[in-house]
């Protein structure tokens, strides 16, 4: 595939766009992770048809579909590709899998100088092809409605998956790998990193408006270890960007992560992405004062950073009533401050049991909600 830039229709809807640059907004914008899912029963239809989850994600049509499939049930001010964080440790060779009610595996892991030296360079245009030509053709079928996220798993949450073989809680040989041969995870990260850079670059040429960082295992560290062997390959991972596509926002999620919003104010993400475990309000503070130490330690001003998130999803477990009064509180939290910059969303992904009204009076609410 020839990765060239596209043209599209204008943004209709660039409410969340607005938020990210700190412009007044009419309403909260809001969007969900993982809106696209078996929460919806339009979307278990298509991935009955498909298959096998893979095989929807590789399918330009089918991918497609599910990514607007939310955006006819609910007023979502973004849409995000249909994809899964594992698509570069596929592409380096490993041999993505996945097994009913074990989430994914990889038939080879990198654990020894050997497997390191197999991963070859991934040419993103045509080994993960499959992924822009879906990018291109949901940001046409979406016609100029709301902009369209790309995105990518971090290096540290990636390189897990690729020690580990696949999911993990303990993080065994990842860890043990971080402390005995740290300078080997470093050079497996590094690796990591220029694919990141490569695939989200690509991505945002497809026609992504914006994109997510998803350091969706940077939780599992600790302080020290999350600036050294996550963080310090994020904030380079951004910095590269930004220097091929200044205007498009990105997003730098870690799940877990609320503790070390200081240290995420040092990238240059547009916004941090809030998990459940950290108050809205006390994170705005803690990056805004982070940014002002930067101004000064560095003599240059630095831009404002949004906020996202931060509701369980667990919460849409609930009625309508505590739904919207949970909604109120976390929107009471991000405004206490300021008037803008900010995009409601949930702490991780709505989960598979949700009723899809639920989902619905979450966003309605946000909308609803007097800022």
């Amino acid at each position: 595939m020839s990765i060239t830039n596209q043209k599209f229709a204008p943004l209709k809807n660039d409410r969340l766009l607005r938020a990210l640059r700190f412009e007044p907004v009419d309403a909260t914008p809001v969007w969900m992770m993982r809106q696209a899912g078996r929460y919806l029963p339009e979307y278990r239809e298509v991935r009955a048809k498909a298959g096998d989850f893979l095989s929807l994600c590789k399918d330009t049509d089918m991918a497609t579909e599910v990514t607007l499939q939310p955006l006819r049930r609910f007023e979502l001010d973004a849409a995000i590709l249909f994809s899964d964080i594992l698509t570069i440790p596929d592409a380096f060779g490993l041999g993505l899998y996945f097994e009913e009610g074990e989430g994914p595996k990889f038939k080879y892991t990198v654990r020894t100088p050997t497997d390191l030296e197999r991963l070859p360079k991934i040419d993103v245009a045509n080994q993960l092809d499959y992924v822009l030509k879906a990018v291109t053709n949901i940001r046409k079928e979406l016609n100029g409605q709301v902009p369209l996220f790309g995105f990518s798993g971090s290096p540290w949450t990636l390189a897990t998956y690729m020690v580990e073989g696949g999911s993990s809680r303990e993080f065994r040989h990842t860890k043990e790998m971080m402390y005995a041969r740290p300078e080997f995870l470093h050079a497996l990260l590094t690796k990591i990193s220029d694919a990141v850079v490569d695939y989200l670059d690509a991505q945002i040429i497809a026609g992504a408006n914006l994109v997510q960082i998803f350091d969706s295992w940077g939780g599992a560290l600790g302080h020290r270890q999350f600036i050294e062997f996550s963080h310090n390959y994020n904030k380079d991972i951004i910095a590269r960007l930004k220097v091929k596509h200044p205007d498009v926002p990105v997003v730098m999620f870690t799940k877990g992560g609320g503790l070390w919003v200081d240290v995420q104010a040092e990238s240059q993400a547009d916004a941090i992405g809030l998990d459940w475990t950290v108050r809205l309000d006390k994170a705005r503070l803690t990056l805004n004062e982070a940014q002002r130490a930067l101004t000064i330690a560095t003599k240059k001003l630095q831009k404002p950073k949004a906020i996202q998130g931060n509701l369980d999803p667990a919460t849409l477990y609930g009625s309508p009533a505590t739904i919207k009064q949970a909604v109120h509180d976390m929107l009471s939290d991000a405004y206490r401050a300021d008037k803008t910059g900010y995009v409601a969303n949930f702490g991780h992904g709505i989960t598979q049991w949700v009723k899809p009204e639920h989902a619905k009076v979450f966003v309605d609410a946000v909308h609803d909600f007097k800022i």
